[in-house]
């Protein structure tokens, strides 16, 4: 049997790319092995760890269930594509730093890819939302404190209101 492959034109981190790619591959295959991108983490490939997290056109998915054929024409956002223009990290990044929510660091891209997400519709969220749209991940470092502490912070910080930041 033989493989079927298809043309996929589409936006990674800003850049227009196109690659021929077998159709039975994931995002997650096409954008760490084609593109290099590793901050893509493969973990469960089952949708299940959120490792792989990507923006497609502004919505946070998994991407070791999306398939590779269906980012024709979609812009793709990877973690590699936050940083500024001389590689400095954005301000969710120096969060994540900050409230050393970075341990093994194996997470830590899925997770700022969804609070990307979040942070990105510039609204204030309960802690609860917050807490229920950071789920989906697993980290076994047990960061998980320190990750919503830094998504909250980053929050109030881009909603103007740095002393309830600094009060988290």
């Amino acid at each position: 049997m033989s493989k079927q492959y298809k043309l996929v034109s589409c936006t990674i981190n800003g850049k227009k790319v196109e690659k021929m790619v077998d159709v039975r591959a994931s995002l997650t295959d096409m954008l760490r092995d084609d593109y290099r991108l590793t901050s893509v983490k493969k973990g469960c490939e089952v949708g299940e760890c959120g490792a792989c997290n990507v923006i497609i056109n502004g919505e946070c998915f998994n991407s070791c269930i999306y398939l590779a054929v269906w980012a024709e024409g979609k812009e793709i956002l990877t973690l590699e594509g936050l940083a500024g223009p001389n590689g400095e990290l954005s301000d969710i990044q120096q969060a994540f730093m900050d409230e050393a929510a970075v341990q093994c660091g194996f997470c830590s891209p899925g997770f700022i890819m969804s609070a990307v997400e979040i942070l990105e519709e510039k609204r204030e969220l309960s802690d609860d939302e917050l807490r229920k749209r950071m789920s989906g991940h697993l980290c076994r470092c047990t960061g998980y404190e320190n990750i919503f502490r830094a998504v909250k912070k980053t929050m109030l910080r881009r909603l103007g209101k740095d002393a309830e930041a600094e009060a988290v």
